[in-house]
């Protein structure tokens, strides 16, 4: 059977690009034909996939989704497959994975009356709309219960076409996995003195994911601790703004800034912390990640992930409305407390053993692939 799968854009570093590659490659390995239709696509393809990059002009990233959509329907109209997977809400899905907040609930909370007269609203709400309004057939594939509650508030999207899926963390990042002395050795390997802290933020879109937030509680750290701190913070962004915030704060010197690395595991074995003061985030793969990996994990509540480091007690969630004192300081004390690391990182390795935190390709293409197999 043909299976298409559409998303805009694909690196590999990002949350759902990263969790679209294990869906289709475990729908691949099942027998399946897979065709990928793309703007943009950067890294490897495997060879397994058929990928089709669509031609787009126009300037804006709306413009360009919906020069995408026309010429992928064209196109499946001359080529049909079996079933249409979503990465990116659209009209004329069958299945369509979450990995996104809900846009209405987002411009109702962030946006004002004139956002609403906008080209680049129109667009977005009404392709939200196609993939969530009542009476529509698309299957949806969710991360969080959170999710669920704003799609039914604006859509009454019925009960039946939610479909939550357990997380899917690659089974190599689990802490078990680690090499022996995995700490020192990556620790080494990065430059990491034994007697410094090493804080670790992971994630694109430095804006959204709070990258602000953690260098203000790097530079509020007492002197002899902030001194003896390095902050690490990965992912696909400029980080011409955050640099000249941590220089005006004085931390500079203390915070190195990467694009996507293959070697997120070692810095997690490396690392005391994870920092994720997310301004919005639907999920937050990392969380688990880190959870997996045995390290403690300081996050803010609106994470749809956050409610797993707190079941975990693997780290500490922080309420909102956010205060950047309260993370400040808890911040401070984790760095100050070895003893409260420690119970957070046992607590955590702990949960990895005992909960499902690994199966959302499996249970996904269970989903994506119903009547086809066989």
């Amino acid at each position: 059977m043909i299976i298409a799968f559409c998303l805009y854009k694909y690196f590999p570093f990002g949350g759902l690009q990263r969790d679209f590659m294990r869906i289709a490659q475990t729908i691949a390995a099942r027998g399946h034909h897979v065709r990928i239709y793309t703007q943009f696509w950067e890294g490897d393809c495997p060879d397994v996939f058929e990928l089709i990059r669509v031609p787009v002009k126009s300037r804006t990233n709306h413009g360009r989704n919906a020069e995408y959509y026309a010429w992928v329907q064209a196109h499946l109209l001359e080529h049909p497959v079996d079933r249409i997977v979503g990465f990116n809400k659209m009209p004329g899905l069958d299945v369509y994975y979450a990995a996104d907040v809900c846009y209405a609930e987002k411009v109702a909370q962030e946006k004002g009356f004139f956002y609403r007269l906008t080209s680049r609203y129109r667009h977005y709400a009404a392709f939200e709309r196609a993939t969530f309004e009542q009476g529509k057939p698309t299957q949806l594939l969710m991360l969080t219960d959170k999710q669920i509650a704003d799609f039914q508030k604006h859509y009454q999207t019925e009960s039946e076409r939610f479909r939550i899926l357990p997380p899917g963390i690659y089974p190599d990042r689990k802490y078990s996995q680690q090499i022996p002395n995995s700490r020192e050795v990556y620790r080494q390997k990065n430059g990491i003195g034994e007697q410094q802290h090493l804080l670790l933020q992971v994630g694109s879109d430095f804006s959204r994911k709070g990258v602000d937030r953690s260098i203000e509680a790097l530079a509020s750290l007492p002197q002899s601790i902030r001194l003896n701190t390095r902050l690490f913070i990965v992912g696909q962004d400029k980080p011409r703004k955050f640099e000249a915030l941590a220089d005006k704060l004085g931390v500079r010197e203390n915070v190195s800034f990467f694009s996507g690395r293959n070697d997120v595991a070692e810095l997690m074995a490396a690392a005391d912390l994870l920092l994720h003061p997310a301004y919005q985030e639907a999920a937050g793969i990392v969380l688990l990640e880190a959870i997996t990996a045995g390290l403690p994990v300081v996050t803010t509540a609106v994470c749809g992930y956050a409610h797993y480091i707190a079941d975990a007690n693997g780290g500490a969630v922080l309420e909102e409305p956010f205060r950047q004192q309260a993370f400040n300081d808890i911040v401070r004390k984790a760095l100050t407390e070895p003893s409260l690391r420690s119970a957070w990182a046992e607590n955590a390795r702990h949960y990895a053993d005992t909960q499902d935190l690994y199966s959302l390709p499996e249970k996904a293409a269970d989903i994506i692939t119903g009547g086809l197999d066989g």
